[in-house]
């Protein structure tokens, strides 16, 4: 079993994948004194089991760092990812000071190899990089970018997780949509399940027609941005985490199945299939699907 979970917590993104290996994996923080603690105590306790604990960082935004240092503070961070960058701030936050100490500082270790020396067998973490490509001109212009204290966003990464014979889930942190399309063939877009669409959902993220025909996403999920900025995927299957509150993907055998905090969640879920699988402890069950990997099988 893996359990992927969005976290709601404004306008911002924060997630983690409890993986079906000895991996556990935190993409982007955006806590502060109002959540922290819980929300923490919760990745605490569950990769209390797991030997590799791991932070990847989309981009340097206060919405993607915000409390990175508290959350340093109760984990310790020993493999943090993040592109290869100078980026620098006017009015450098405290946040961003410690994230350029990490992104300078730590191992970066485990992401799908075992560690050579040690023996052990963590197994693969099933996360895939295909962007970026490091000498393409628009990237190392964004790098030039950020370098020069603007345009943070596009150095985000393309990744995914995937599980062998289950789900494949895609990030693109905060791209936007005029730089994605600058880029889009030079990426080698996988098909995938579910997509966290970029920039929280807004329109200056969209993810053009031909991008999604080849990814065929099962689901979007549209971020909590406010949503007079929101693209809402027509002609796609979408959960919006305004509404849905913290958003939980539990991945086993050949099923995905889907729960959000809010048990009022309204929005048609006709894509869904009921498969009894509640669980209060995840929250409430709107429904289960079988991914493509699994309908290959």
């Amino acid at each position: 079993m893996s359990i992927v979970k969005s976290f709601s917590v404004g306008d911002g993104d924060m997630f983690y994948i409890l993986h079906n290996s000895s991996n556990f994996t935190i993409i982007d923080c955006f806590i502060d004194e109002t959540n922290q603690e819980r929300i923490v105590d919760e990745i605490i306790d569950k990769r209390k089991n797991k030997d590799i604990t791991r932070f990847i960082s989309t981009h340097p935004d206060k919405d993607h760092i915000g409390g990175l240092e508290y959350l340093d503070s109760r984990l310790g961070l020993l493999n943090f990812y993040c592109v290869e960058n100078s980026a620098t701030k006017p009015g450098e936050s405290s946040d961003f000071k410690y994230y350029c100490n990490l992104r300078d500082e730590c191992k970066r270790k485990w992401m799908n190899d075992n560690d050579k020396n040690d023996g052990k067998n963590y197994g693969s973490s099933g996360i895939n990089f295909y962007w970026p490509v490091i000498d393409n001109e628009d990237y190392i212009e964004a790098l030039q970018n950020v370098a020069n204290g603007k345009g943070y966003n596009n150095i985000s990464p393309i990744f995914t997780y995937s599980i062998q014979n289950n789900v494949e889930i895609m990030w693109m942190g905060d791209m936007e949509k005029d730089f994605l399309e600058k880029i889009k063939d030079q990426v080698n877009w996988p098909k995938i399940d579910i997509l966290f669409a970029p920039h929280h959902g807004r329109d200056s993220g969209k993810v053009s027609s031909d991008v999604l025909q080849k990814l065929n996403p099962h689901i979007i999920i549209i971020g909590e941005a406010p949503s007079k900025y929101l693209n809402y995927y027509s002609n796609y299957n979408t959960i919006t985490q305004n509404s849905a509150g913290d958003i939980v993907f539990d991945c086993e055998g050949g099923l995905v199945n889907v729960y959000v905090e809010n048990d009022s969640y309204a929005y048609d879920t006709g894509f869904l299939e009921d498969k009894s699988k509640k669980n209060v402890s995840l929250g409430y069950y709107l429904g289960s699907f079988t991914p493509k990997a699994a309908k290959v099988k």
